[in-house]
């Protein structure tokens, strides 16, 4: 590729099968050539990078798919560091694949570098770079995607537009309730630049559950941005966080601030119905019969009698723990019922509001991300439905098959899940009831995933299913484990080529 080539016509040329050269006759085996000033010069159009990230981002973004694996990997022998690769991949990522016309599709090359890199430090040492490298080959194939849809690339910040530092958080605050896209972008680039890292991310935990758009794709995105920044740095913020309210302004039709559309109505209700808890609401009993009352309205009950039941549960004096195990269970029976895309979101949505109302200060926050992940569960319900009848099967009701407490059983459960997912289910609570370790299980199936993942959603799914099972008390977790088998692959599914490839790159 030239040096007066831009970098738009290259990814143009890759999206119709193009053969340009990056690196001119240097083959794989020799690594990158050395990375010069002018190669990392960025065009006036294009958002700025920290310059020690900014030439392996180029990087991501200018080797074709083919050659990605090899050449990240011989940078990886000659040093660059695990961290390094993991930001690249993220601000690659935010900055050239549009998270519209859905926080979802192609945008999963974003959505998924936190799962992937919790995948990476649960599995062995000599398998910790699997994950990732998976995660770079998924990101070229979304990044063709984008060129095909428009070639959307984040531009620079409108830097006379930024607010005041002592007024960047209000400014913010008010382009989000008018959904003003601009306002926006310039005021989370002030507050990025000028507040702490938990202070900006207590207005956000806020406005990522405030609707049900994308299928709770803006509450996750918003707990793997807080995630991935504590592990790359909060300097690479700016960049993350324009893209990530940038999502949580995707939205159909008019002006969402005009309307009462169905996506905003029940996040409109909880912030008038959170004023209800008792003052010392996260003070309370452990409540089984009231786990079970919250798990019947969620079966049956809409997105408005959900959040009511909450607080009549929470100021009758029940742990709001409770609560989420109820919600917990609640996901995972919608798997139960119909294990497809809907009810993983379920999933994954929970696990994300979970994490937000764990790590958000802010008591009203608190209260209202509760009450949101107890409205979005029927509303995952009712979009089930459209998608086909669902299963008259209750979480509570799974029946353990006989399965012995030991490693044969765990590749019994890993083989079933290949052959007949419903029954792995069984395996799975006949396994813990034989004093099996969940640990051993959960292990073991990290290991298979490594090999046969072709999909970010396994990713996702496997690493909030996991995360989850330590959030919820016995005996509940026991059974939202077993549903989790559903989403999860097996033992014989086909191994993923992608393996090989990275294998033989670090040989």
């Amino acid at each position: 590729m030239s040096k007066s080539s831009s970098r738009r016509q290259f990814l143009r040329s890759a999206a119709a099968g193009g053969t340009l050269a990056i690196y001119g006759n240097l083959g794989t085996r020799l690594g990158l050539p050395p990375v010069s000033a002018e190669e990392t010069k960025l065009s006036a159009d294009i958002v700025r990078l920290r310059p020690e990230i900014a030439p392996l981002v180029r990087l991501l973004e200018e080797t074709r798919r083919e050659q990605l694996v090899e050449k990240v990997a011989a940078r990886v022998r000659r040093g660059t560091a695990y961290r390094e690769v993991l930001a690249a991949l993220l601000l690659a990522g935010v900055r050239n694949i549009q998270p519209r016309p859905s926080v979802g599709f192609k945008f999963h090359a974003v959505l998924v570098v936190q799962s992937v890199h919790l995948a990476s430090l649960a599995s062995p040492e000599s398998d910790r770079w699997l994950p990732v490298f998976w995660a770079l080959d998924y990101f070229k194939d979304a990044q063709v995607q984008d060129v095909r849809e428009g070639d959307w690339t984040m531009g620079p910040v409108r830097q006379s537009a930024v607010p005041e530092a002592t007024k960047a958080a209000e400014v913010l605050r008010q382009a989000m309730d008018n959904w003003d896209e601009a306002a926006t972008d310039a005021a989370i680039a002030g507050l990025v630049r000028v507040e702490k890292p938990e202070e900006v991310f207590e207005m956000l935990f806020n406005y990522g559950a405030r609707d049900f758009r994308s299928i709770g794709h803006k509450a996750i995105f918003t707990a793997n941005a807080h995630r991935t920044l504590q592990v790359i740095g909060w300097q690479h913020a700016e960049p993350v966080l324009r893209s990530l309210v940038y999502a949580f302004l995707q939205h159909e039709g008019d002006n969402p601030a005009r309307r009462d559309a169905p996506a905003d109505v029940p996040g409109r209700r909880n912030r008038a119905l959170a004023r209800r808890f008792r003052t010392d609401w996260q003070s309370g009993r452990p409540d089984e019969a009231a786990l079970l009352q919250m798990l019947s309205v969620l079966r049956g009950g809409s997105e408005q009698e959900a959040p009511e039941q909450v607080v009549e549960l929470v100021n009758r004096g029940v742990d709001p723990k409770s609560i989420w195990d109820a919600l917990f269970a609640g996901a995972g029976e919608l798997l139960v019922r119909q294990p497809g895309i809907v009810a993983l979101h379920a999933v994954t949505t929970t696990n994300a509001l979970h994490y937000a109302w764990q790590h958000c200060r802010d008591d009203s926050t608190r209260r209202y991300v509760l009450l949101q992940n107890a409205a979005f569960l029927p509303m995952f319900r009712q979009a089930m439905v459209s998608r086909g009848q669902l299963a008259d099967r209750r979480i509570d009701r799974l029946t353990p098959v006989d399965t012995p407490g030991s490693r044969e059983g765990v590749d019994g459960i890993l083989a079933e899940i290949s052959r007949a997912p419903s029954t792995a289910t069984g395996k799975v609570l006949g396994y813990l009831s034989s004093r099996g370790k969940a640990e051993e299980l959960m292990r073991a199936a990290r290991g298979v995933l490594l090999l046969k993942a072709n999909d970010p959603h396994d990713y996702k799914f496997s690493s909030a299913a996991f995360e989850d099972f330590h959030s919820i008390s016995a005996p509940w977790r026991d059974r939202v484990l077993a549903a989790s088998v559903l989403r999860l692959h097996g033992s014989h599914d086909r191994t993923n080529p992608l393996v090989r490839r990275v294998r033989e790159a670090f040989a």
